[in-house]
């Protein structure tokens, strides 16, 4: 079997996973007493949406470009349920995509959609059972985990757009040994595939082994020790183990305020003919609530990239944020440094400087009408000498037609301004949605 074979054939074990996962938990359920069928069915939901998005780039290129209408037909199904020993939450969406002039590009989507699922085996040990999966062909691929919206990896898939599946399946367990003591260990399959002839885009696979601690020697002095072990197999870049740890001291002043001070370490060990290197970033923070709707976070260091041969990089690194949470408004405020490493992605771009600025404002203008609003500014260096400005703004606004119908609409503008005219593009997108819940 190839190199993509195995990759792709260990993917295929989610589907497993999510089966006897579901069966697990619905034994938990009152299915099992026919006389309590309708409470069993009372937490589902389904729901049935309708798209239409105008998008003048389709292709993201700087020249030729390509626009259409695009329409999604979708439907989704949801489920949460929360008892004292176990939670569920499932949302899961699939659809069709139809291009109104480039029909060949129609597909199939998934998502994304996502399994939180939790069972305490005692009041202290917990199990944890989370799983995202996408099916899309977005040429800036969203971030899984991200913090909040708009957030995409670096990676970009410019030219005819090629559909990927990400899906990400983490088990983990949790053991509190006081109030605030906690030690966890978490495994992360990260699966990649993306169909495409490009020879700049490959499949990839990730499995990582993540134990954390948290222990608090008193109110007032607190350590944690974030230790990961990952192994990413490609499908024609060099595989690659990394060892990572982050050792943080915590000294907090009362409940508002606390200072910090860590140190991140990595090796990166890339097989031939990849180059191993080192990172060292220490850092020190402040986190302080202001009030009970304002917080922020400042914390700033240096960080260094150290190749076994090549010329190191080093540069600042910070994060600093305010976010404030009122009745009706949220507003989020970063300006984040420093460096970012870009693997298991569709072209898997490596160490790279990024030094951005972000904001999002969500607004709920009355009892049924919400706004929302988000705008970022990046730059980006490669470790080539590929250097790009990145823009992007994001609008949306959504309304509670009936109660169970309801319209929203979204428009954005991104545009990449790189030193590599090839790698330069910008796009416009406009479109109206209809979602009827039942």
């Amino acid at each position: 079997m190839n190199k993509k074979g195995a990759i792709m054939k260990k993917g295929r074990n989610w589907v497993w996973i999510m089966g006897i996962v579901s069966f697990l938990l619905l034994l938990e359920t009152p299915l099992i007493h026919a006389w309590e069928l309708k409470d069993f069915l009372s937490p589902f939901h389904f729901s049935v949406t309708v798209e239409e998005e105008y998008n003048s780039n389709i292709y993201s290129t700087n020249k030729n470009t390509k626009d259409d209408f695009i329409t999604n037909v979708s439907t989704g199904l949801t489920y949460s349920k929360a008892e004292k020993n176990y939670g569920i939450d499932l949302n899961f969406q699939t659809g069709y995509i139809f291009y109104a002039k480039y029909h060949d590009l129609n597909f199939l989507s998934i998502g994304p959609s996502a399994l939180n699922a939790w069972y305490a085996l005692t009041p202290r040990l917990t199990f944890r059972i989370t799983d995202y999966i996408t099916r899309s062909d977005a040429a800036k691929e969203n971030i899984y985990n991200a913090s909040g919206p708009n957030q995409f990896y670096l990676s970009t898939v410019r030219g005819k757009p090629a559909i990927y599946i990400r899906n990400v399946f983490q088990p983990s367990i949790d053991y509190k040994f006081g109030q605030e003591n906690l030690f966890s260990v978490l495994y992360r399959n990260n699966y990649y595939n993306i169909n495409s002839n490009n020879p700049r885009f490959e499949d990839s696979m990730e499995n990582t082994i993540n134990p954390r601690l948290t222990y608090w020697f008193d109110i007032h002095n607190g350590i944690s020790l974030d230790y990961y072990l990952t192994y990413y197999t490609y499908q024609r870049s060099p595989d690659q183990l990394t060892n990572a740890v982050t050792p943080r001291y915590t000294y907090r002043f009362d409940p508002r305020t606390s200072i910090f001070g860590e140190f991140r370490f990595e090796y990166q060990d890339l097989k031939s003919p990849g180059v191993d290197y080192n990172v060292y970033n220490p850092s020190l923070g402040i986190q302080y609530q202001f009030s009970p709707t304002l917080t922020g976070t400042a914390q700033v260091g240096w960080f260094w990239q150290v190749p076994v041969r090549g010329e190191q990089t080093d540069g600042p690194s910070f994060n600093l944020s305010l976010t404030k949470k009122t009745e009706k408004t949220t507003y989020t405020l970063a300006f984040n440094g420093g460096y970012t490493e870009d693997y298991g992605t569709a072209q898997n771009l490596g160490f790279t400087q990024t030094y951005a600025v972000y904001g999002t404002i969500k607004h709920q203008l009355t009892q049924k009408m919400s706004l929302g609003l988000t705008g970022s500014v990046a730059r980006e260096e490669y470790s080539s000498d590929r250097k790009e400005w990145v823009y992007g703004i994001w609008g949306d606004a959504s309304y509670l037609i009936l109660k169970w119908l309801t319209g929203s609409a979204q428009v954005s503008y991104t545009e990449n301004h790189s030193n590599l005219k090839i790698e330069s593009y910008r796009d416009i997108r406009g479109g109206l949605k209809l979602t009827a819940t039942f």
